[in-house]
């Protein structure tokens, strides 16, 4: 910054690097895992191989009928094998038939009715119908996520209709998440119109506006839910969440700055410290999921990125300056300037809405990145998801400065060279005369 007294508008000073300067910032891939071997062979067994000598050998000799004996004159012509080779005894039959009549009795009256119980059981739904259910519907949840959550509740015990009603209604897009009151056994076009109308469960809403700091977070808990912020801070410690969440290892000051992600949350109830903490980083956790933000990027670690998507969330409004903002930013790093970025000094010196100073400018802090040259220790905010992209893919530039435009909405003039820079600041200064 140029040491005047408009030094708040201005964004740094420093020598221009070449774009190849920039590393790429290509993602790095896991190797490939081997393809799996083919599968062995089963060895043959000394059973499978007597099977197929079985199988492939001669057959035997077929064995001789037995000669039937002569008739005996001591029995008056008849032989015993003929006496034994007579029709049944008419008890025999009697018998027979009690059996089998007691068979068809058994089978009518116990085992038929309890094989159709078990198919009915199958047809009926296992919830009563006409209970009430309350649930939630996570943002970004897919058809079969959504089909899923209803029938697990037995709000529409067949997926299959509630992908029909959604057909019906037309409302492949229109779902929209959060806390639904329903009843199980509803019918399903009620259920996906009330998806469409939206929630019908009045939550308890806490909105955490992008470029918050940890502490500015406390305070918003606190006038939503009547938690002590102090009890909010005490409990908001890396060390307390690592475990969950590796990305906070080695987290600077021990701090959960830049990871309590900016979004409106639903509570139904009023939410212990912990639960909120948590829905907060598992929306971090979600925003990320696709960025591959472990691998690093531009020689920086995942933990460096965060902190320079805060700088950039707290330089600019408007998202499609960012990667810009972010550009300038790594052109001043590779050529060692310091950032002069005074949102840095903001935070260093607590907070606070008025005029950095020249005061402030020699705040001992290594948040103070006048003095400093590199990034910030840790993030100064909780950047949203454009700022944290716009630090892994920032733009192909020689911008070394940046200052408000003289349009007055917000973007900023860049430029390569300090007397651009000079003259697009004093463009500023007279459109605000």
């Amino acid at each position: 910054m140029a040491n005047d007294m408009n030094r708040r508008q201005v964004q740094g000073t420093g020598a221009a690097r070449t774009p190849q300067a920039r590393p790429a910032g290509k993602r790095f891939k896991k190797p490939a895992q081997a393809a799996p071997t083919a599968r062995s062979q089963r060895p043959q067994t000394a059973a499978s191989s007597q099977r197929s000598a079985h199988r492939g050998g001669a057959r035997t000799a077929t064995p001789t009928r037995a000669v039937r004996p002569a008739a005996s004159r001591s029995t008056g012509g008849y032989s015993s094998y003929a006496s034994a080779h007579k029709g049944p005894a008419p008890w025999t039959v009697v018998v027979a038939i009690l059996a089998a009549i007691a068979f068809v009795a058994v089978m009518a009256l116990v085992v038929v009715p309890r094989v159709t119980d078990l198919f009915m059981a199958e047809q009926t739904p296992s919830v009563e119908a006409g209970i009430e259910v309350q649930l939630n519907i996570p943002e970004g949840s897919s058809g079969d996520q959504i089909a899923q959550i209803l029938s697990e509740n037995h709000v529409i015990e067949n997926p299959k209709e509630y992908y029909a009603a959604v057909r019906q209604l037309g409302a492949d897009t229109s779902i929209k998440p959060g806390d639904y009151l329903f009843t199980t056994g509803q019918d399903p076009i009620d259920v996906v119109q009330q998806l469409v109308d939206g929630p019908n469960v009045e939550g308890i809403r806490l909105t955490i506006q992008e470029g918050l700091t940890v502490n500015q977070t406390a305070a918003r808990v606190e006038e939503v839910f009547g938690i002590s912020a102090d009890d909010f801070l005490a409990q908001a410690k890396a060390s307390n969440y690592v475990a969950d969440y590796p990305f906070l290892e080695g987290a600077y000051n021990d701090s959960l700055e830049g990871y309590l992600y900016p979004k409106t949350y639903s509570f139904t109830q009023t939410p212990t410290v912990d639960e909120i903490i948590r829905a907060l980083l598992d929306q971090f956790v979600k925003e990320t999921q696709d960025l591959s933000l472990e691998d690093g990027a531009h020689g920086l670690t995942e933990q460096e990125i965060i902190s320079m998507a805060s700088l950039i969330e707290r330089e600019s409004a408007v998202a499609d300056e960012r990667p810009q903002i972010a550009s300038v930013i790594y052109n001043r790093l590779d050529a060692q300037m310091p950032l002069q970025i005074d949102a840095a000094i903001v935070y260093a010196r607590g907070g606070g809405s008025q005029t950095v100073t020249y005061d402030d400018l020699e705040i001992d802090s290594p948040y103070n990145v006048y003095k400093n040259t590199g990034l910030t220790p840790g993030p100064i905010c909780s950047p949203s998801i454009s700022s944290i992209e716009a630090a892994l893919h920032p733009a192909d530039t020689d911008y070394l400065y940046y200052v408000l435009s003289s349009a007055n909405d917000g973007t900023h003039k860049f430029s390569e060279t300090y007397d651009e820079f000079l003259q697009n600041r004093q463009e500023y200064v007279d459109s605000r005369s």
